[in-house]
């Protein structure tokens, strides 16, 4: 586990840093939301009668005066964007980076096949990303109690699945693209992960763009949909597990081959 270990504390800042500023910002939305309640029912009014846009985030499907409601779509954009774009970057760094910063001759030299490098590698972002979790799950949990609101925990804890497999899916896309690159792409990642979160978007406008749903990965962690029905989008799931399974496969079957610059 020599290189697992090494990947964590060469991201050890950048992880503290995010995990730090998504949970920040979940425990503000939380704790904001009583000096809000009191004026919730009127926006709740208002933004479900604003046409597309309200489309757009689900707006017109949950009721902002109640806490599951306005968690749902307030909070769960907020960790759902966050969340991806920090999959985005570790997820497109992890291999590239060795030849950016000519630490890939090195990283090679060393008893271990190509496979377990990449293995040790997708490991040590898996751990990542539980941390980041866990970070943000427990200040939410505990800003959550400290307000007094009322929480349905299985739909809250099947949006936050749903953000996790997200990341996930994210973070393979990202790893299969770093294999075949030889110099960052950082811009790269974070514009792919942005892109498919304006694709949902874009998804949720009309019913002639619903189809993009099958592509993007947000298509299942719509917030207002696991609040509303209890439940995940499993065809937009799967679909996005395969991808996320055949982008780490084509990782593993180029890198392995791969001359490195």
């Amino acid at each position: 586990m020599t290189v697992l270990m090494h990947e964590l504390k060469r991201n050890k800042l950048s992880l503290i840093i995010w995990s730090a500023a998504l949970a920040f910002m979940l425990g503000i939305c939380v704790l904001i939301y009583p000096e809000m309640s009191s004026q919730m029912g009127e926006i709740s009014a208002m933004f479900s009668d604003m046409g597309a846009f309200s489309d757009a985030f689900g707006m017109d499907q949950l009721n902002f005066g109640e806490f599951m409601g306005y968690f749902g779509v307030e909070c769960g954009n907020t960790l759902g964007l966050g969340g991806s774009l920090f999959a985005a970057i570790v997820g497109i760094s992890a291999l590239a980076k060795e030849e950016r910063e000519h630490t890939a001759e090195f990283l090679l030299t060393h008893p271990m096949s190509r496979a377990r490098i990449l293995t040790e590698k997708l490991l040590s972002i898996l751990v990542q990303l539980v941390i980041l979790n866990g970070s943000v799950i427990a200040v939410s949990a505990i800003c959550t109690f400290a307000i007094g609101a009322e929480v349905q925990v299985g739909r809250l804890s099947l949006l936050f699945l749903a953000n996790f497999l997200l990341q996930i899916e994210i973070v393979a896309l990202t790893f299969g693209l770093s294999a075949f690159m030889q110099r960052g792409g950082l811009g790269i990642g974070l514009g792919l992960s942005l892109m498919l979160y304006f694709l949902n978007i874009l998804a949720n406008l009309s019913e002639k763009t619903e189809f993009l749903k099958w592509i993007t990965p947000f298509g299942y962690t719509d917030g207002s949909h696991i609040i509303e029905n209890g439940s995940l989008e499993l065809g937009y799931l799967l679909l996005g597990m395969v991808f996320a399974a055949i982008s780490v496969a084509l990782a593993y079957r180029h890198y392995t081959k791969k001359d490195i610059s």
